[in-house]
């Protein structure tokens, strides 16, 4: 028969309505273990606790289907986020509690080599590099760490993650030659001496695996004996460990999520890597031409602004599901099913040590699929949306004796409160879902809220709700033969996110409500709740018994116990103030590129007379070597002037150049502008765009080259290349200009190269370039712009067209209360003008958060300004931004605005990120 189907008169009974979840199975105490099949090595049985560092040693060691520690299984959830797009260490904390919130128990973290050296032999863990800090705060967040330290990371960032400088060395990176491994090694020699006072094996930290893509056995085994020299005991995964580091391109939207991650759950895997949970900014010169835009993942659960976005719910839910029931922990592949339409394929599994089963339906087609499925013995009429998937689960125990027979809904979670035993399961709006519990005996069901009806029938309580948008409902079901009471939740995709389990070491907690829980402390007959509210929120707490009194956020909430078995706040929490932000007014405007008059003193710069170059590109034959990797300008723009002897006749200029994506070149001839020239937009996300720009000189130019040669006087060539960024693999590839060629004269050339001056000693080796107005300070707070020409806001885009550098720089205020989190965006916006040559870099605070190249997108680009780079309590901001522009492409930005990007009741303290000005 269909086991979704009851009997007429118990169907009646259900008053119209349909049938949701009994409560998931796995929350399996640690009594004996209900089985039906031969144990394991190491049985299914509750999780380890929330790590921390305790002070206590621990085992850690994995087996063909999960990580063990301590001899307990743990299904790894692992969210991965890199440190270094989040320049501001104290907004680090916030995004791991939302982690901790959102399911994950762990952080997958890379490190990029080349943020933390900018030369040989020199390294950098402070400030914004703190690896320290950030351990110890994934640690206060009881999250696991799994550490990627490269050397070669990928990950979208110039070079892979390599340092600029080790294109100028001879070593062969992602090999075992002796030149490239002793700088390997002395990298991950200082990267080992942080990591192993971290180590969670010695109960100094939360690092729990220590990661590597090492290509070869003989780069593996160099590895392995380096990193226990350094005192690493943790263990090491890479791709010949038993179990699988699942870590899955980047997911569109929450269908695509649910359907790669249960995918992979349905082939038996415990070891799960969100790709990513928070996707950051590319600030600076860090991105790799793969992903040039300053936005790292616009994908990503958390986003650059560390919000939500839709993507987030099943993920949410997945990961809660692997944290509270152990039962998936172990799986083995059960006998196949198949659904009855062949558009929904199954997969089968089973824990051998619970008797639970899980089943991982997906439909790829177009359209919504319902079918019926052999599940629990019977068949179970599903539907599956369309390019979705599902995860239903039969057989999983419910705390004091009571099973799931099956669910049309997916498990969440199930966890024991007080006297409570607590199951939640999820689906979209606007599913019916319909749950199933064995009862030997009739029970005691009590509907909480209206959504929900239920009708006993032959040992089994079907229960019965359509899930509504944003929707909590609740059933309690009590009997004779237990004196814990089962209340099972159903929510939509919504309401799910608003479900905030905790444990704490008198007893785990469900919270209801606010749109983010932070942190929990119990203190005596008081459960103390920190997060975050953005809308008036209803509180709801389900806390260990004894517990009669709630604070929120410090203050005492008024509260009373509800039908629930729950404290329900009498009164909402508070929603956020509404705050204003300033507009931008104040500019002044100054034009620079003097690099480009003849006269310009350049006596200081490096004499590009190289005839080999370190690099894997060839050197133009009989020419000189103008790479900028081998002069030692690895990152930014980079000028070049050369004096041409013998140009009488001269007709026209040819010059090559190698970049990444939205490479730029402009040159002009004795001052005059010559032309712009650019990477095509098809050649974005290429490691490495070559081109040749030809300039034919204008008939007065010749004239005037003709004079000067007859005065005895040489031409100058200037050359600004905006080189951008190294591949990820084919890293030596040269950047800048690499050749020149001339008609109509064949002048002997010498040339000169000028980049960034100098690494900027806080904001580290990315963060400048060699644009004049670096070198000089034009970004830096505290830079004397009195002089500067005043410009109105409207003004900004309608400045003159001219080829070349022009800064823009103003001062704000912000007045956010210290009690809300305010995310802010710096939006430019250049639609309706001609942007085709045309680069704004924006500095905040002297901090360069990226580019904006209106002619690639055509659309307008929100910046995210970290709070800590940005001050948004009462103090001034500098904004400047250096636009470069063809001669056919207005001078100026564009529209500049600020836009709150979102704001909360909550957060965390946020310190100032040091941010020095111009001396």
């Amino acid at each position: 028969m269909e086991r979704s189907r009851i009997s007429r008169r118990a169907f009646s009974a259900l008053a119209g309505t349909t049938v949701l979840g009994l409560a998931l199975g796995g929350s399996v105490s640690s009594a004996a273990l209900p089985g039906s099949g031969g144990p394991g090595p190491v049985p299914t049985g509750p999780p380890p606790g929330p790590p921390g560092a305790d002070g206590v040693r621990h085992r850690v060691a994995l087996d063909q289907y999960s990580l063990l520690v301590d001899g307990r299984r743990l299904a790894l959830w692992s969210g991965e986020m890199h440190p270094f797009r989040l320049p501001s260490p104290s907004l680090w904390r916030d995004v791991l509690q939302k982690m901790r919130a959102y399911g994950h128990n762990a952080v997958g973290v890379r490190l990029a080599w080349n943020e933390h050296s900018p030369a040989p032999g020199s390294y950098d863990f402070t400030g914004v590099r703190d690896l320290d800090l950030f351990l110890r705060t994934a640690a206060e967040c009881s999250l696991y760490v799994v550490l990627d330290p490269g050397p070669r990371i990928g990950a979208d960032v110039d070079a892979g993650g390599l340092p600029g400088w080790l294109t100028a060395v001879d070593a062969r990176a992602g090999t075992t030659d002796p030149a490239y491994l002793r700088h390997a090694d002395e990298w991950l020699g200082r990267v080992d001496a942080i990591v192993a006072r971290h180590q969670f094996t010695r109960g100094t930290g939360t690092v729990l695996l220590y990661r590597s893509d090492a290509p070869d056995p003989a780069g593996l085994d160099h590895l392995r004996e380096k990193i226990r020299a350094d005192g690493i005991d943790v263990p090491l995964l890479h791709p010949g460990t038993p179990l699988a580091w699942g870590e899955p391109e980047r997911t569109r939207d929450a269908a695509e999520a649910r359907r790669v991650h249960l995918a992979r759950l349905g082939r038996g895997s415990t070891l799960h890597n969100v790709h990513t949970a928070f996707g950051g900014t590319s600030w600076g010169w860090l991105p790799a031409p793969s992903a040039p835009s300053p936005t790292y993942d616009p994908t990503a659960a958390i986003d650059e602004a560390r919000r939500p976005t839709a993507k987030l719910a099943p993920l949410h839910q997945l990961g809660h599901l692997l944290r509270h029931v152990p039962d998936f922990t172990r799986l083995d592949e059960a006998p196949a099913v198949k659904a009855s339409d062949a558009r929904v394929r199954v997969r089968h599994l089973a824990n051998p040590d619970t008797g639970a089963h899980a089943y991982v339906l997906r439909n790829d087609s177009a359209a919504d699929v319902t079918s019926t499925v052999p599940m629990g013995g019977g068949d179970v009429e599903v539907t599956v949306p369309a390019r979705d998937a599902k995860l239903l689960a039969t057989g999983l125990h419910l705390g004091a004796g009571r099973k799931l027979a099956y669910a049309t809904v997916q498990p969440m979670m199930s966890l024991s409160v007080g006297r409570l035993d607590i199951a939640a399961f999820v689906g979209r709006a606007g599913e019916t879902a319909h749950l199933v519990l064995d009862c030997p005996n009739e029970p005691w069901p009590t509907r909480l809220d209206e959504e929900a009806a239920w009708a006993f029938d032959h040992g089994e309580l079907h229960v019965i709700v359509p899930l509504k948008e944003d929707r909590l409902t609740r059933v309690r079901v009590r009997s004779g033969e237990s004196d814990r009471t089962l209340l099972l939740l159903f929510a939509d995709d919504a309401a799910s996110l608003r479900l905030w389990p905790y444990e704490t070491p008198s007893g785990r907690v469900l919270v209801r409500g606010p749109e983010l829980l932070r942190d929990v402390a119990l203190d005596g007959a008081t459960i103390r709740l920190t997060g975050d509210t953005v809308q008036e929120r209803e509180l709801e707490v389900w806390a260990p018994r004894g517990i009669t009194d709630v604070t929120w956020n410090g203050q005492a909430v008024e509260a009373s116990l509800g039908r629930a078995q729950s404290l329900m706040a009498v009164w909402p929490l508070p929603a956020v103030p509404e705050l204003v932000l300033p507009a931008l007014d104040g500019w002044r405007r100054r034009t620079e590129n003097f690099e480009s008059r003849p006269d310009y003193g350049d006596e200081g710069w490096t004499v590009a007379d190289r005839r080999t170059s370190h690099g894997t590109t060839p050197v133009p034959e009989g020419q000189p070597v103008l790479f900028a990797d081998d002069y030692g300008f690895h990152y930014g723009d980079v000028w070049y002037r050369g004096r041409l002897t013998g140009a009488a006749g001269l007709e026209s200029v040819s010059l090559s150049y190698s970049t990444g994506a939205r490479g730029l070149l402009m040159a002009w001839l004795d001052g005059e502008p010559l032309g712009t020239h650019q990477v095509g937009p098809e050649e974005d996300g290429k490691g490495t765009w070559t081109a040749t720009a030809d300039f034919r000189l204008p008939e007065a130019l010749r004239g005037a080259l003709r004079e000067r040669a007859d005065a005895g006087a040489a031409p100058v060539l200037s050359v600004l290349v905006r080189r951008t960024q190294h591949g990820q693999d084919a890293y030596r590839t040269a950047r800048g200009l690499t050749s020149a060629g001339f008609e109509g004269a064949s002048p002997d050339v010498r040339w000169r190269i000028m980049g960034t001056a100098a690494p900027d000693p806080v904001r580290g080796p990315l963060n400048n370039g060699g644009l004049y107005g670096e070198r000089y300070g034009w970004q830096l707070p505290g830079y004397d712009d009195g002089h500067w020409e005043p410009v109105s806001p409207d003004s900004l885009a309608r400045q003159d067209r001219r080829q070349g550098v022009t800064w823009y720089r103003t001062t704000f205020r912000l007045d956010v209360p210290p009690e809300v989190d305010a995310p802010v965006g710096l939006v430019l916006d250049g639609r309706g003008r001609d942007l085709r040559d045309h680069r704004v870099q924006v500095f905040l605070n002297g901090w360069n958060m990226g580019e904006y190249a209106g002619g690639r997108t055509g659309a307008p680009h929100t910046f995210v300004l970290p709070n800590g780079i940005l001050r948004t309590r009462a103090a001034a901001n500098t904004l400047a931004l250096a636009v470069l522009s063809g001669g056919d492409t207005a001078s100026g930005p564009g529209a500049v605005r600020l836009e709150l990007l979102g704001s909360a009741a909550g957060g965390v303290p946020v310190k100032p990120v040091p941010s020095p000005g111009a001396r």
